[in-house]
């Protein structure tokens, strides 16, 4: 009785587990394809999110792109505009020439001047007068051009060479500025002092003052800018100097300065 009750359990538990065993296998494949599936949305989540990324990067590298672009042209158009600015400038201020007291010998016969001069200097007679104005209209030319490193060179052989010139002082100012607009502050700085030391009754000081005024805001000496400019407002009264000084002392006070 007991080992027939045990065979009938036997073949229980045998067609349970036969039953059981071809259910299961459908189950996992199931659950493979969902987890497939699953797997394969990550992916394409992920890429999709990989794609905007690169999309937004793109968008962004060119935005700065452009960005550099306009500024680089902002800053090459603004370095030209100072540079013909100061050209300018310092033509207009020319015109104040006119206006120098003759010496005791009368002046000699007008020579044929570089364009923007309107009146040749008060000089001398003589043929070394004569070399001495061909020498500084070659040097003002070239600075006129653009040409600054040459024209440093020319104006710096002009003195040297004719340094007791009545061009003397205004080859110093043309010196001075071509250091001015090259930035070199220093060598500026010390042309324009020298030639306000040594030539105190030049019409080229209103201007060589301007200009201290103006290298000391360019290094932040903004005590030392403010200083100057409001000698220059005080001193030289009505004149196109006092106006530019006048001008980037307001700019001053609206930056904070």
């Amino acid at each position: 009785m007991c080992r027939q009750f045990d065979r009938v359990a036997g073949r229980v538990v045998v067609l349970t587990i036969a039953l059981l065993l071809p259910a299961q296998a459908p189950a996992d494949k199931a659950t493979d394809a969902r987890l497939d599936r699953i797997e394969r949305q990550l992916e394409s989540r992920g890429l999709i999110d990989m794609l905007n990324q690169l999309e937004q990067l793109q968008r962004d590298v060119q935005q700065l792109r452009g960005e550099l672009e306009v500024q680089a042209h902002q800053s090459g158009d603004l370095q030209r505009r100072q540079r013909d600015q100061y050209l300018d400038i310092d033509r207009r201020l020319q015109q104040l020439e006119t206006g120098v007291a003759p010496t005791a010998s009368p002046p000699a016969a007008p020579a044929t001047t570089t364009p923007g001069l309107t009146a040749p200097l008060p000089v001398t007679s003589g043929p070394g007068t004569a070399t001495a104005q061909a020498e500084y209209d070659k040097a003002l030319a070239i600075l006129r051009e653009g040409r600054y490193a040459e024209a440093t060179t020319a104006f710096n052989r002009f003195l040297a060479d004719h340094p007791g010139s009545p061009y003397a002082d205004n080859a110093s100012y043309w010196l001075g500025e071509t250091y001015y607009v090259t930035r070199d502050f220093d060598r500026a700085m010390s042309t324009f002092s020298k030639l306000v030391e040594f030539h105190p009754h030049s019409p080229k000081v209103p201007d060589s003052r301007l200009k201290i005024g103006f290298i000391h805001y360019e290094n932040k000496d903004w005590s030392a800018a403010r200083q100057e400019l409001k000698r220059v407002v005080d001193d030289y009264p009505g004149t196109t100097a006092a106006r530019l000084a006048s001008d980037r002392l307001k700019r001053m006070r609206k930056d904070g300065h």
